[in-house]
């Protein structure tokens, strides 16, 4: 089923997330849900409280990323076109190497991309689909995508990295969106204007 997507503006999108608890009714149906409203929105990742929950729940799948490539392939994007994983209950346990900038952008804040420093490499302690606990090292875009939704179950935004006048420069085009004056080719659910 597709979800909408929680649109910039609503206060849940700022809230920290909640632990996932292993008897979560029909989580696979859930996650399931989230694919197939991340594929409509022809995203990269999702992470609950984008569709409305505030559980520390995201899903990735990196092939866009793949697709986008031109002549020739960044080193970065090595193994991107595979990367689609599921992460339940992630905690970053480390950021290292160069921090690189590339322009990013959000399913919850449409038509707005801007360049957001990171680092290359993230460690992530995290349980995947089967309740089955990992430790891996991401690296390149599959850790920038999944800094950025780590961030999401943080209450963190994209925007939120941006320096001041970057945040000034977009601040007109944030207030549209939150106002429902947008429009996208997905459902956004916008959150009630007080009047």
């Amino acid at each position: 089923m597709i979800l909408p997507i929680i649109a910039y503006g609503d206060p849940s999108l700022k809230k920290p997330s909640r632990e996932v608890e292993r008897d979560y009714p029909d989580l696979d149906g859930l996650i399931q849900n989230m694919y197939e409203t991340m594929y409509q929105a022809k995203g990269v990742g999702l992470a609950a409280p984008q569709i409305g929950l505030n559980l520390r729940l995201f899903i990735v799948d990196g092939a866009p990323f793949a697709d986008e490539e031109g002549d020739e392939p960044d080193p970065r994007a090595k193994g991107i076109e595979s990367f689609k994983q599921v992460f339940i209950n992630p905690k970053i346990i480390d950021e290292f190497g160069e921090p690189w900038s590339f322009q990013e952008g959000c399913l919850s804040i449409p038509k707005i991309r801007e360049n957001v420093s990171r680092k290359e490499s993230v460690v992530l302690s995290y349980y995947n689909e089967r309740w089955e606990h990992q430790e891996e090292t991401f690296n390149g875009y599959a850790a920038r995508i999944i800094q950025h939704e780590y961030d999401h179950i943080e209450g963190i935004l994209f925007t939120d990295l941006l320096n001041p006048l970057k945040k000034k420069l977009i601040q007109k085009r944030l207030k549209l969106i939150s106002e429902g004056q947008v429009s996208t080719e997905y459902k956004l659910k916008f959150y009630p204007l007080k009047r």
